[in-house]
């Protein structure tokens, strides 16, 4: 159930209507907008008369959501989310972010030469993997903590925020102190005990679309973080399996428009794992900027190439500062900034 307040309610009317709200068996999430106060009520309210709600001082209305999720609904919070970082970078307003690194973090010498040339291109995160899960077990799996170390060192002397994937819960913990961001894979987006214990942690979480997820599978996977309390939830369409053989996924660039209607959490697009495949990276790109995403995700390296993990999609740096240039562009043409 959702009750929303009047702009002018009280303190003292709003934790009036809580009570009451938590004395029918609910739990109650409350999120402040700019012009009134929103109240969740998650729980057990098929047989919560809503009526006795309506009345009271300072309510402006009341309905119950059909939508199984209930937090991640655009319901909760009207305007939209936008997860604030602490250097003032934001994801979900006018600005068009770009997390832009390598697959797997490498050498500090890659990853200085990419810091610089995502800054000065106009990226503010630097992307890259501690932690890879490969399908392979033979595969490249990842520096761990020391490559995390390294990445925030130098994503620090860059004026960079970082994002990192978590795998397992025992990850989180040591993970903190180097993470901007945490992500969670495409592989983890039903690990259910890994978003409860991220809805415990007051940092944003990038959560993945899984390979073969419907829509409200993702929203629902959101909830799991949100229920905990952490509302900085950033959604991410990365491409699903489907017949088509010619790119590794299919990217489903209408998921990010369906997305935006349906919830308030901001949207991020992953082309790189959306095709497999450098050349159809920067379409996707632009694309996904004109269908409203809210930032993109795309893997870099100086020698893309020999790159340890998906060389096949990574772009030579030259080409991210190519594509960042065409995508000021796109975001000029829909009221966006890059």
């Amino acid at each position: 159930m959702i009750v929303a307040m009047q702009e002018k309610a009280t303190e003292e009317q709003i934790d009036l209507v809580i009570d009451a709200m938590v004395d029918v068996g609910v739990n109650v999430h409350r999120t402040t907008g700019a012009s009134q106060t929103i109240l969740a009520g998650v729980g057990p309210t098929a047989g919560v008369d809503l009526s006795k709600f309506e009345v009271f001082p300072g309510v402006l209305y009341v309905h119950r959501i059909s939508a199984p999720y209930k937090l991640a609904g655009r319901a909760f919070r009207p305007e939209g989310t936008v997860v604030e970082f602490p250097n003032g970078v934001m994801v979900g307003g006018g600005q068009v972010q770009v997390m832009a690194g390598p697959c797997s973090i490498e050498t500090r010498e890659s990853l200085v030469e990419t810091a610089r040339r995502v800054k000065a291109a106009g990226g503010n995160f630097l992307r890259g993997g501690a932690f890879k899960p490969r399908s392979s077990p033979y595969a490249f799996q990842g520096l761990g903590i020391p490559g995390l170390e390294l990445m925030r060192d130098v994503a620090e002397a860059h004026g960079l925020l970082t994002v990192s994937e978590v795998m397992e819960i025992a990850q989180i913990e040591p993970m903190m102190p180097y993470v901007d961001c945490f992500q969670v894979g495409a592989r983890n987006m039903q690990n259910f005990n890994l978003l409860r214990e991220l809805g415990q942690v007051r940092k944003p979480v990038l959560l993945k679309r899984g390979i073969a997820a419907t829509i409200e599978e993702l929203l629902l996977s959101s909830e799991y973080i949100m229920s905990g309390g952490n509302y900085d939830v950033i959604l991410c369409e990365r491409g699903i399996r489907t017949y088509e053989t010619s790119t590794r996924n299919t990217m489903d660039i209408s998921a990010i428009p369906v997305l935006k209607k349906l919830s308030h959490l901001p949207v991020v697009a992953d082309p790189s794992h959306g095709t497999g495949r450098r050349d159809m990276v920067a379409p996707m790109a632009k694309a996904s900027v004109a269908a409203g995403a809210d930032a993109i995700l795309v893997e870099v390296h100086p020698n893309a190439d020999k790159a340890a993990s998906d060389a096949a999609q990574t772009l030579y740096l030259e080409q991210f500062e190519k594509l960042m240039s065409e995508l000021k562009v796109i975001a000029t043409a829909v009221c966006r900034t890059m």
